[in-house]
């Protein structure tokens, strides 16, 4: 059986992709299913999407797992998808030995339970130096926010005197944002069928190409995720210019 993977062109694979990941609640709610066991699924569907682009040798993975707006859902959902997370970290890493991904978190963590916390330093600790893909999950994060502390960084150095305001150039900002340490990505993907932003990674994706995939997340495949990157690769990127 064929499959688009054979049609990608391994030559121009994009470095990074980023994914906003929609549609959980919907895909639980279509099945009369409790909103939990939708993110369940969700993240079943996010082991399956890492493990095929690490497969691909995409280098660099962005996931948008839980936004600083979604605080205001409900109690009940919050603390089902925070010990979701949990219980993530903790597979991983119990099989970090049989692993090649490396994991960081970006976003806000101060407000993220404690245990949560110390669960991340320990993940971000074992796989530093793995060799795979590099897996970068978006908690409690906000391009808004992304850019508000990012230029708090940088009003700092001016207060202390170790910068000008003039000297400011958009590399500057850009390393100061909590993507600053790996690039923009080229190719951003949302399931879900929903055409919107959604507050992510506003300042990193402003040449990104953008596929919306109409099927919700947990429904959202490997093969998906090859016809989302061919759909990428025919775009002609011309970053403004003709």
């Amino acid at each position: 059986m064929s499959s688009l993977k054979d049609e990608i062109d391994m030559q121009n694979l994009p470095v990074h992709i980023a994914i906003i990941m929609d549609g959980n609640g919907r895909w639980a709610k279509k099945r009369f299913l409790p909103r939990k066991l939708g993110h369940k699924a969700g993240a079943d569907t996010l082991e399956d999407i890492t493990k095929a682009a690490d497969k691909l040798g995409v280098k660099h993975l962005t996931v948008y797992a839980f936004s600083t707006e979604n605080w205001k859902r409900s109690d009940e959902e919050v603390k089902g998808i925070m010990d979701l997370l949990r219980n993530y970290l903790d597979r991983y890493v119990a099989k970090a030995d049989k692993e090649d991904i490396k994991i960081d978190i970006i976003g806000e963590r101060s407000r993220l339970d404690q245990d949560i916390q110390e669960k991340i330093k320990l993940i971000e600790s074992i796989s530093a130096e793995k060799p795979g893909l590099n897996l970068h999950i978006a908690l409690n994060y906000g391009g808004r926010d992304d850019l508000l502390r990012g230029f708090k960084k940088i009003a700092g150095r001016i207060e202390d005197g170790s910068l000008r305001a003039e000297d400011i150039t958009e590399e500057m900002i850009s390393e100061n944002l909590d993507t600053g340490f790996y690039p923009d990505p080229e190719l951003v993907i949302r399931t879900s069928g929903e055409e919107r932003i959604s507050n992510f990674m506003l300042w990193q994706i402003a040449y990104s190409e953008f596929v919306f995939n109409s099927k919700l997340w947990p429904d959202y495949t490997e093969e998906d995720l090859y016809g989302d990157i061919c759909y990428y690769q025919n775009r002609d990127r011309r970053f403004g210019g003709r």
